[in-house]
């Protein structure tokens, strides 16, 4: 008999399953499940043994298997392929930063955006995450974290996969995730990104959780951004600029625009005037990401001089930016990467 898997499960669905089982039994179980990160009902003291043994013929507690590491030579940076129940494999990256440890997740197995410099989409999207298993990185990332004795302080839905794509099961992911029960993590320590799907962004808006949203812009114009982007043909830059200023004005939250900078393509002092004066006036930010070479895509990283360049122009020109460090360039950090290669 194939057995239930409780992991990623509510409160109010662990009382529903249980049922007719006092409530209580629910709560027990999600405090040994996401506060104490037990998977062996056996080891659940708190249950009677009646209790235990029919709860382990009948459900599991399971997240994801670990079926390739690698480690950056700073020690900073740690790339996983984890296994899922149906064969898919996604990737997490656990970073170390001055200011915590953030985990990167996926929302889907592979991406159907197809931008033109990312190694997530190219073989396509073969299906959306559940909750659970998107709840299941974070968790492999804070029982990993655990054992060397730290914690998990941010995590970034920046991975393979468009979030906003995975509406409902990414919604459901992070009030479970924000539950007090659960890991009880704040909205503010989560990033969402998206390439720009407008009405999802309106959608999240009025969700009311001040999550930080990235927004992947990459170009300063909508013929370019079209070529490097698909989703740009469906929403322009004027929509896009639009609902991401919308949604810093309802929840307070500067919106991130995160910008990879591609070898003469994207990053001359040019391109950096008119991304200033498009985003002028907006709660924003800008990230800058020199391009982490993927060898199926045909473009190359820019001088360090132009990354420099363009970095002063536009906070020179009342745009804050920020450089991205470098983080896991030996270890396939890029989204998609490792999948890619596996």
């Amino acid at each position: 008999m194939t057995k239930k898997n409780l992991f990623g499960l509510t409160l109010t669905e662990l009382e529903k399953e249980l049922a007719p089982l006092p409530k209580f039994r629910a709560k027990q179980i999600a405090a040994q499940i996401y506060k104490h990160g037990v998977k062996n009902f056996n080891d659940m003291n708190e249950l009677p043994k009646t209790l235990r043994a029919e709860f382990s013929s009948r459900y599991e507690i399971k997240i994801a298997d670990v079926l390739k590491r690698l480690d950056s030579g700073d020690g900073l940076t740690k790339k996983f392929l984890l296994g899922l129940s149906d064969g898919a494999a996604v990737e997490i990256v656990l970073m170390k930063h001055d200011y915590g440890n953030s985990v990167c997740i996926s929302s889907q197995v592979g991406c159907q955006m197809g931008c033109k410099f990312c190694a997530s989409t190219l073989k396509g999207l073969e299906r959306n995450l559940t909750a659970a298993e998107m709840l299941g990185e974070i968790f492999f990332a804070e029982e990993f974290l655990r054992g060397e004795s730290q914690k998990l302080d941010s995590v970034v839905i920046m991975g393979t996969g468009e979030p906003l794509m995975n509406y409902d099961e990414l919604i459901k992911m992070l009030r479970l995730l924000h539950e007090d029960y659960c890991l009880g993590m704040s909205y503010r320590k989560i990033t969402i990104s998206t390439c720009g799907v407008v009405p999802a962004i309106k959608k999240l808006r009025d969700e009311k959780i001040p999550v930080t949203l990235s927004v992947s812009l990459h170009a300063p114009d909508d013929n370019l951004r079209s070529a490097l982007m698909p989703v740009n043909s469906a929403f322009n830059l004027k929509s896009l600029l639009a609902a991401g200023d919308d949604y810093a004005q309802s929840t307070g939250r500067r919106v991130t625009y995160e910008y990879i900078l591609l070898g003469g393509v994207n990053d001359t002092e040019e391109h950096a005037r008119r991304l200033a004066k498009i985003l002028s006036g907006q709660l924003a930010n800008v990230n800058l990401i020199p391009f982490n070479p993927v060898v199926e895509r045909n473009f190359s990283p820019p001088t360090k001089a132009a990354v420099k360049k363009f970095f002063h122009f536009l906070n020179t020109h009342g745009i804050g930016a920020t450089i991205r460090k470098e983080m896991g360039a030996d270890v396939n950090a890029a989204c998609g990467q490792l999948r890619a290669r596996s």
